[in-house]
């Protein structure tokens, strides 16, 4: 069975996600910093009779970056790995001058530098897959330049770029940064807790991603919804 290894996977699209690729026949590795509200997801994921691994802890630590990629390793390798976890910089967010360099290294340390580490990590287990696969979660705001959305944006905008670069340096792998659009998440939430218009369930983004994983194009940046590429 092919082994995936999704972060921030115990609610929103992490956990979407991992059900999916769980009724496809996956094993999984999971991470989410909560506990139990990891426990609970891996309880559910594992109903669909694959081997579940959770693992909880920061994704910022590389010592449980290291446990992630080794319990992949006992399940028969990694087919996928998914950098799904992020950190805002700060909650709700700020207008850059009142965003503090604390929140900015946090929002880099998880969403940039711990998937460039999780990479590595795991570099030669992708390698020896033959199908191997990273999926970097990226954002509009990597793209467009939104009111408060700075110090976010810029460290889902350097993933994109770090990725790019993966694709050309691992001609052998398929590396996607992927924007899911807006979503009805914990984390769109606490980025924006006064805006309460309806959007989507992540679970309705992820065909897109079960399609990239069917069709496997050309390594890039992609919408997953409709699954246009929207390479800048």
């Amino acid at each position: 069975m092919p082994v995936a290894i999704i972060t921030g996977a115990s609610k929103g699209l992490g956990r979407a996600l991992a059900e999916a690729l769980a009724g496809r026949g996956w094993d999984l590795v999971l991470d989410a910093r909560g506990s139990e509200a990891l426990t609970e997801a891996a309880g559910a994921v594992s109903a669909y009779g694959t081997r579940v691994t959770a693992l909880p802890g920061d994704v910022t630590d590389a010592g449980h970056r290291a446990e992630l990629v080794s319990a992949a390793g006992r399940l028969g390798g990694v087919d996928l790995l998914v950098h799904n976890a992020s950190a805002l910089g700060a909650e709700p967010l700020v207008r850059l001058e009142e965003l503090s360099l604390e929140g900015l290294r946090r929002a880099l340390e998880v969403n940039l530098v711990a998937g460039l580490g999780l990479v590595q990590e795991a570099l030669p287990l992708l390698r020896a897959s033959g199908a191997g696969t990273v999926v970097a979660v990226s954002s509009d705001a990597a793209a467009e330049a939104y009111e408060t959305w700075g110090g976010y944006g810029a460290s889902k905008a350097a993933l994109d770029q770090l990725v790019a670069v993966l694709a050309v340096e691992e001609p052998g792998l398929r590396v996607w940064a992927v924007d899911p659009g807006d979503m009805a998440t914990d984390l769109y939430a606490a980025a924006v807790p006064d805006d309460h218009a309806p959007r989507p369930e992540p679970a309705a983004v992820v065909p897109g991603f079960l399609r990239l994983l069917d069709e496997r194009p050309a390594s890039g940046r992609y919408g997953a919804p409709a699954l246009v590429d929207v390479a800048r």
